[in-house]
């Protein structure tokens, strides 16, 4: 912040010790603001080197800054304009001790501005502790997250960095949807997507490791369910403190593709009840209802809906709606699948803002025929070995 001072006029230059610097007028916000809503965009801007000795901003040539992941913003005065507070994603106030910041502005301006310690200690009284009572203390309300101790806090730092970290490790539809969770990505994952992809592949190493990865996709989906504190004695008679299962949950499947994945459901969830879903895709991407066979107590229950592919989400509406007709809450419903395209994940989201979504990968879209690109074609075709023309229903989409 300290770079978009004001240059200051002739009249202010022969006043400069009655100027205050600590006040938020003698910032330019309107640079400020176009340089930041630039940066958000993806361009890259020249940021003013302010002279404190001169105190202009032309002195020196400006700055390049390229855009990036994350922008930082520091200043003392930042929390004070409601336009710049909400370009921010994380706002963080470091509460030091009042001492600490004196001492640290004497040894600042003596040694980097070659003040002499009295001008320095008349502007803190006069202007720099009246700003922070009046424009700074105030705007603590508006932190997420308040450091004490400033850079000694470690813990506050390394907290600071690994949510950063995940945000970072995130899909841009993740930040968008906090009901969208796709599964960590790593060498293995990638391995075994780069293998069902190749449509070289055979059919055997193809089930062999769709398997794997559904495994991953639903043993992650269980993680979202609720659980209750449990205590057992462990054979060394001690207490162990753990959790126990969700009892009342029963998973649907899309017929005949989500079927695959009933295989690894049953293999964490012993003795679980499977319901059946049948739809008919219509013409230019309609579709139709066709067949359903769930548990009568379903309303009941957590459900966990099996389709390996989220495609245009047509039929993720129909089958959500379905559910929700039969009583079963929209918060109670996780949809897993293997892959996503974006269209569908907006459609979903947007409708059922309360469903779960849990997937191992973000496609990049869909094509003009509607297929998930770069996908991995017909699943259940290729999972079970079937060819196109014995396809009667396309439930992947």
């Amino acid at each position: 912040q300290d770079s978009f001072y004001h240059n200051l006029t002739e009249e202010e230059l022969a006043r400069v010790q009655d100027y205050n610097f600590d006040h938020p007028d003698a910032f330019d916000t309107g640079l400020l603001l176009c340089v930041m809503d630039k940066l958000k965009r993806g361009e890259a801007v020249d940021i003013p080197k302010y002279d404190f000795k001169s105190y202009k901003s032309d002195m020196y040539p400006k700055r390049r800054v390229n855009p990036s992941d994350v922008i930082i913003l520091e200043g003392i005065l930042v929390f004070h304009d409601p336009r710049v507070r909400e370009l921010m994603n994380m706002k963080i106030f470091v509460d030091t001790d009042a001492d600490v910041r004196l001492a640290r502005r004497i040894r600042r301006d003596t040694g980097e501005k070659g003040r002499d310690i009295a001008v320095v200690l008349d502007q803190y009284s006069k202007f720099v502790k009246p700003a922070f009572d009046d424009f700074i203390l105030p705007t603590k309300k508006y932190a997420d997250i308040i450091i004490p101790r400033g850079g000694d806090n470690h813990v506050a730092i390394d907290l600071i960095v690994q949510h950063i970290r995940t945000k970072l490790g995130q899909h841009d539809l993740c930040k968008i949807y906090s009901n969208l969770y796709v599964i960590q990505s790593t060498f293995q994952i990638r391995g075994m997507h780069t293998l069902i992809r190749d449509a070289q592949i055979t059919k055997h190493d193809f089930v062999f490791y769709s398997d794997r990865l559904i495994r991953l996709v639903v043993e992650h989906g269980l993680g979202h369910l609720p659980f209750t504190e449990k205590q057992v004695i462990t054979p060394t008679g001690s207490v162990y403190t753990g959790v126990d299962f969700c009892k009342r949950l029963c998973g649907v499947s899309v017929i005949r593709s989500g079927e695959s994945m009933e295989n690894a459901l049953r293999a964490c969830c012993k003795g679980i009840k499977i319901g059946k879903i049948l739809i008919h895709r219509e013409g230019d991407n309609g579709q139709q209802l066709i067949y359903e066979k769930l548990p009568n107590d379903i309303s009941d229950r957590h459900v966990l809906l099996l389709d390996p592919i989220l495609g245009t989400g047509n039929s993720a509406v129909q089958a959500i709606s379905l559910l929700i007709r039969k009583g079963v809450p929209e918060s109670n419903i996780i949809f897993l699948n293997l892959i996503s395209a974006p269209q569908g994940v907006h459609v979903v989201c947007k409708k059922f803002p309360r469903i779960k979504i849990v997937t191992s990968e973000i496609e990049i879209g869909l094509n003009k025929d509607y297929r998930v690109i770069p996908g991995m074609g017909e699943f259940g075709d290729r999972y079970f070995g079937t060819d196109d023309d014995e396809q009667l229903v396309t439930p992947s989409q």
